[in-house]
């Protein structure tokens, strides 16, 4: 008997997406290989992509963020003096959110470049020094806040003993979650309603089924590897990060993995007009990759 997958009225779209089978033969083009963009920078991060397909990136150590322009194929600076921006991620709105981790600060950054600090610490206290953030439709967040001890920080003094995942509402009230041992990499879905949170030191990586705003399942285990940064294509794959990128299916099965000469890989977003190239921070260069999948939005 056939295997035919029923549809249902509440979920046209995400039936057709889970009728399609997918693996990385049809996944890549043939001999395709990740081409270096650039590579003037000291350590890249945090790549997101706007409602354009241009995606922007952070350069740590040197405190500035920039983005590739898919049209011409170039890298722009964006903005200096970014409070160390790491991870990002564009709300509903257009803002680009950063991880600035300089003051253990989340900042809101316009298309125009007007910062604005939406989050200075928890409960009075400084946080370590958030890492990464996924925004959702309804205007919150969800964002890691593990410790990496930075040699720009003066002064600093832990005040959070726990290393942790929060939501901050729309409203700007930030509630902690859970306790990890180091979180970092964290991305979402609000089509498959699934958040995906990396425990790096730990070599896992968590799953939830998202069931509100701010409101999740119990985790569960979803691969026995950590990721610095990841991302999700329409089918439901996770993209991992480390050495090169690895991808898992849905079940948390490992299909294939993309080789990246450089010394880590940290990150990786969909972007371009089709959303369809893979955009990878490795190091001290940017990398893409066009695919035949889509990154989810």
């Amino acid at each position: 008997m056939k295997n035919i997958c029923r549809i249902s009225m509440v979920g046209l779209v995400f039936a057709l997406l889970n009728c399609q089978s997918v693996n990385y033969n049809t996944m890549f083009y043939e001999d395709a290989q990740p081409k270096k963009i650039s590579d003037q920078f000291t350590f890249t991060e945090g790549p997101s992509s706007d409602k354009q397909g241009n995606v922007y990136f952070t350069d740590q150590p040197n405190d500035k963020i920039y983005y590739w322009d898919w049209k011409t194929n170039k890298v722009i600076e964006f903005l200096g003096k970014t409070g160390r921006a790491n991870g990002t991620h564009f709300d509903k709105d257009g803002n680009l959110i950063t991880c600035s981790d300089d003051q253990g600060e989340i900042w809101k950054i316009s298309k125009d470049k007007k910062v604005e600090v939406i989050l200075k610490g928890f409960e009075g206290k400084r946080l370590n020094g958030p890492n990464d953030v996924w925004n959702d439709s309804s205007g919150g967040m969800y964002f890691t806040d593990p410790l990496y001890k930075r040699d720009y920080w003066v002064d600093f003094k832990q005040e959070i003993a726990h290393k942790s995942l929060y939501y901050r509402t729309k409203e700007g009230k930030t509630v902690k979650l859970e306790t990890f041992t180091q979180p970092n990499g964290i991305v979402g879905s609000e089509i498959f309603k699934k958040l995906y949170i990396s425990d790096i030191d730990a070599g896992k990586t968590y799953v939830y089924d998202i069931l509100g705003d701010g409101k999740l399942s119990e985790r569960r285990l979803f691969c026995e590897m950590g990721s610095d940064g990841m991302t999700l294509d329409k089918h439901g794959n996770l993209y991992l990060t480390g050495k090169g990128v690895h991808i898992f299916n849905r079940k948390g099965k490992k299909m294939y993995h993309i080789p990246i000469e450089e010394e880590w890989t940290s990150n990786v977003t969909f972007g371009g007009e089709n959303n369809d190239v893979l955009f990878i921070t490795a190091s001290k260069s940017v990398y893409t990759l066009r695919t035949k999948v889509r990154g989810v939005k």
